[in-house]
């Protein structure tokens, strides 16, 4: 049964059109009756974002992303299906009844954050007591006061392997809630200890103010850790690709601006020192959701990450990632190789706010770096320099930055702008056709790897195109389902997720005139939704829906009963076989 009644999903579907749900989100144009953008979910530099407004749903041809109206308010506000619901339920005033609701995920997240929040009370009341005094020392040292210790509820995980445990269990939580939210661990003999032990530990908190993870340093001098730094792994209330540690503070703090820094401890000193818009992404090279995040908040990004070999690498990937965010981004590369917190305990803040204020575009950033290991001297490194430059501003959407750069370059090594623009519209040519390429190649010889969606398709191919053929014709064409009902046995689908989406679909029509994909939400992830839209969009159901749909019918029952063939039984395989010849002669 529907946690969520057909009815109240439909009325926010009709107050909540696609178009208007996804226009803030990303810039879409018109493409006949559909909509085009660049895909919100994955880098792309030609648009394979499709919006479909007739059945008020998307999906993305270069990275298989899809759903409806829920599907993308969940991906992209970072929300289950249950809070994507109830935030568009709540922007076009239809209220959600509540009896019935299955809400035990929710309760598990509320159970979670409850854990975290005490979790971080514990470890804070270690750092400020005696037991604590070794990381109170060292955090001391970095030069931070106990006000900002106490701001950002940094904490002591004590050298013990249960204390943590003992606390919690104390406290009512059970073990099974303590592993999911992974503050304790369970070993091979049974027993249980503590996630962080002898560290200091900084709580994460998200923008609504709850603690949803943590990330420990190990305690200086200690050799038996395992890693300087460890952080939670992911659970129902948290995804380290979309949090960003002191984004809590930060959101309040920059609508201009906001710097984006390496490390936990760079963040918490900034702050300290006046620079409160500070964040860092967490133990994983900055990400998609994290620029989303930011590019709601800021109009601006200053990347400030450290200047060795390491942080430079993750520039480079941060400028990736955020090249399609429209926001302006500046790169400020401090000397000596220093990260933020040194820079400004050996210097000032003041002479921290002078070089972020001089920071200089990614686009500057880029073609400076493109300079490395090249002598711009020599006519040989000179031509291998512009070539590299032209590589870059081919990447470049606006017309006018493309311009304005290359009219420098043609300054600066004395060629003609017009062959220099000539170069860039080549290369960009050139890549678009390879783009196109690529994707005609994804459509025809899909490339399959254990994130397939149905990676039971490479052993099964032909049934498995059968199958999806036959969704596709009752997501199209949900008239035919009584020949499925007919006809069909979901026994004979081979492959499980196939099987699967059929059962649901069948069930779906049993109540419903429509294949409403919105009402199967619920039961299935962002993944399958997505693939759930292609089936739904897809040309195989396009024309003569009926015969097609008997056609693939027929194709399940031939796999069948060759799958079915036993090799030790021979009077079977011959009454198979003659069933198949009879199932021929009738057509």
């Amino acid at each position: 049964m529907l946690a969520i009644p057909p009815e109240v999903i439909a009325e926010i579907k009709y107050k909540n059109d696609i178009e208007s749900v996804i226009s803030p989100y990303v810039q879409l144009k018109r493409r006949g009756k559909n909509l085009v953008g660049l895909c919100p979910f994955h880098n792309e530099k030609t648009p394979s974002f499709t919006v479909y407004p007739e059945n008020g749903s998307f999906y993305c041809f270069g990275c298989g992303t899809g759903g409806d109206i829920f599907t993308f308010t969940g991906l992209i506000e970072n929300l289950d299906y249950i809070e994507a619901v109830r935030l568009l339920a709540d922007r076009s005033g239809v209220s959600i009844p509540e009896k019935g609701m299955d809400d035990s995920y929710q309760k598990l997240k509320t159970t979670i954050l409850a854990i975290n929040r005490e979790t971080a009370r514990f470890y804070h009341q270690i750092l400020m007591s005696d037991a604590g005094r070794w990381a109170m020392e060292y955090l001391t040292g970095r030069g931070l006061t106990v006000a900002t210790i106490r701001h950002f509820g940094l904490g002591c995980a004590p050298d013990s392997w249960d204390s943590l445990y003992r606390h919690l269990t104390a406290k009512g939580f059970s073990v099974s809630d303590l592993l999911q939210a992974n503050v304790i661990s369970k070993s091979s003999r049974g027993t249980y200890y503590d996630r962080f032990r002898n560290r200091v530990v900084f709580p994460i908190i998200n923008v609504r103010g709850n603690v949803v993870a943590f990330s420990a340093r190990q305690r200086p001098g200690d050799t038996k850790a395992a890693g300087k730094y460890i952080n939670s792994s992911e659970t129902p209330v948290y995804k380290k690709g979309e949090n960003l540690y002191g984004f809590n503070f930060a959101k309040n703090h920059c609508a201009e601006r906001v710097i984006l820094v390496e490390g936990n401890m760079d963040v918490v000193s900034l702050h300290q020192a006046g620079f409160p818009n500070t964040v860092a992404a967490l133990g994983t090279a900055f990400t998609l959701e994290q620029a989303r995040l930011l590019s709601r908040y800021t109009k601006e990004i200053v990347i400030t990450l450290d200047s060795d070999a390491a942080g430079q690498k993750a520039v480079k990937r941060a400028l990736e990632t955020l090249k399609n965010s429209g926001m302006p981004i500046r790169v400020l590369v401090l000397p000596d190789g220093k990260d933020p917190d040194e820079y400004i305990k050996k210097n000032s803040p003041e002479k921290f706010e002078a070089l972020l204020n001089g920071a200089i575009s990614d686009m500057e950033y880029k073609l400076l770096n493109a300079e490395q290991g090249l002598d711009t001297q020599t006519d040989d490194g000179k031509l291998q320099y512009l070539r590299r430059a032209a590589a870059i501003l081919a990447e470049v959407s606006d017309r006018m930055t493309e311009d304005y750069y290359a009219g420098k370059l043609s300054e600066r090594f004395g060629i003609a702008k017009n062959a220099l623009m000539a170069t860039i519209e080549d290369m960009r040519r050139k890549e678009a056709k390879q783009q196109e390429k690529k994707q005609i190649e994804r459509v025809i010889s899909p490339r399959y790897s254990q994130n397939d969606i149905n990676p039971q398709k490479r052993f099964h191919k032909k049934a498995a195109v059968a199958e999806e053929t036959v969704l596709a014709v009752l997501l199209q064409h949900p008239d035919l389902y009584g020949v499925c009902r007919a006809q069909l046995p979901e026994s004979l689908f081979v492959t499980e997720l196939n099987r699967r989406l059929y059962r649901l679909l069948c069930e779906l029509l049993e109540q419903q005139e429509t294949a409403d994909l919105s009402l199967l939400g619920q039961s299935l992830s962002a993944a399958e939704m997505g693939y759930a839209v292609s089936l739904q969009n897809s040309v195989k159901a396009a024309s003569h829906a009926d015969e097609t749909l008997r056609d693939s019918i027929k194709v399940l029952k031939e796999e069948a009963l060759f799958n079915n063939t036993g090799e030790d039984d021979g009077d079977a395989w011959e009454n198979q076989m003659r069933a198949i010849i009879e199932t021929k002669k009738g057509d």
